[in-house]
């Protein structure tokens, strides 16, 4: 089963917060319908920078053990090492479940040809 550990901030990077989860759509899902739960209107932690997968969840909690102490330059370090414009995430993992989830019938098939 896969494990995920994240880190999402608000649209001013404000805030970093370093979490873990098993179904990492749903859990960025709930971060945008319940933002006010943990912190104010200001700070809603909607947009995924980072994320590493990992196949067990001792890896994936060891892994969250080691980022969660991480300083806020070593945070930022992390992501710019992987996504240096801190783009959100969540639309290529929204992209790959949608096409993951349909029916291979469904699916685009896109015929591979040799370019000359």
């Amino acid at each position: 089963m896969r494990k995920f550990v994240y880190i999402v901030t608000d649209r001013n990077r404000t805030s970093l917060h370093v979490g873990m989860s098993a179904d990492l759509i749903k859990t960025l899902d709930f971060y945008k319908k319940m933002p006010s739960l943990f912190f104010d209107s200001g700070q809603q932690l909607t947009r995924l920078v980072y994320f590493e997968e990992l196949k067990t969840e001792s890896q994936a909690l060891n892994r969250f053990k080691v980022i969660s102490r991480f300083t806020r330059m070593q945070k930022e370090r992390l992501v710019r090492a992987c996504n240096p414009d801190w783009i959100d995430l969540t639309i290529g993992l929204d992209f790959e479940h949608i096409t993951m989830s349909r029916p291979l019938s469904t699916q685009v098939k896109i015929p591979l040809t040799i370019m000359s």
